[in-house]
């Protein structure tokens, strides 16, 4: 069979969106430069999108035009190696999938254990954010939660008093080990993610899972986020104030 019935036979077998590589295909060695070739026709002929240097995908094309791959396609050797976990989705991308913002962003940022630098690869910019808790598949669900909190002022569309209100619909609906989970992980984040944690767990749960969080708070800190006084958290004791009357403390 030629090599390029055996290329397009491959990627008719893909499903659309799929980010794939010279690795995929079962070709010898002394014919990469055929498949090559054969993947820089199938580009041009619309078949197949060059993503960035030696990856491709296969396009869904709607009557709007041609859909960009799931993040986590574009992503995906960045996120897992050697079949360990590395990495996970996290910024404005999860923050749509969480419900926080209707907007998409041709930045993806991705949570690690370990100080990266930025990337580009093709229309998109890959950014690191530093993840202090070892990361694993059954926590990064809620890594991604603790995240959103860590960055509410910048989730894009969206109010302060919103997301909050969100978030803690999405904690309510974690179980109860679940919440004693996200009390542990928050402990590793910035003290006004810990503080905000701690005041969504006291609304939801019964347990005495935030006593450590407000432990680990320097007790002269304010936190400043402007959430309206309807939300019925605790702000006198997690010591979260309106930004406008804040004089000291800080929520990064």
């Amino acid at each position: 069979m030629k090599i390029t019935d055996i290329v397009i036979n491959r990627i008719n077998r893909f499903k659309t969106g799929y980010v794939f590589t010279y690795d995929d295909f079962d070709i010898p060695v002394n014919k990469t430069e055929a498949l090559k070739k054969t993947l820089s026709r199938l580009v041009a002929s619309g078949k197949i999108v060059r993503l960035s240097k030696g990856q491709f995908y296969k396009p869904e094309i709607t009557e709007f035009g041609v859909l960009r791959p799931p993040e986590y396609q574009v992503v995906k050797d960045l996120l897992e190696a050697n079949n360990k976990i590395v990495g996970y989705l996290t910024g404005v991308s999860a923050f749509n999938k969480l419900g926080l913002t209707t907007q998409l962003s041709n930045t993806i940022q991705i949570g690690t254990n370990i100080d990266r630098k930025p990337k580009k690869r093709g229309k998109y910019n890959i950014r690191f954010i530093r993840q202090k808790n070892t990361i694993y598949k059954d926590n990064i669900y809620l890594l991604q939660i603790l995240d959103s909190i860590r960055f509410i002022k910048r989730i894009p569309d969206s109010d302060v008093t919103s997301s909050y209100i969100r978030v803690r619909t999405l904690i309510k609906d974690l179980s109860e080990n679940e919440k004693g989970m996200i009390a542990k992980l928050a402990l590793k984040y910035n003290p006004g993610t810990r503080a905000l944690t701690g005041s969504i767990l006291d609304q939801v749960t019964e347990s005495k899972i935030t006593d450590k969080l407000l432990g680990s708070l320097n007790p002269v800190s304010v936190f400043s986020y402007n959430i309206k006084e309807e939300t019925s958290l605790d702000k006198e004791k997690w010591r979260i104030t309106l930004e406008l009357f804040a004089i000291k403390g800080c929520s990064n």
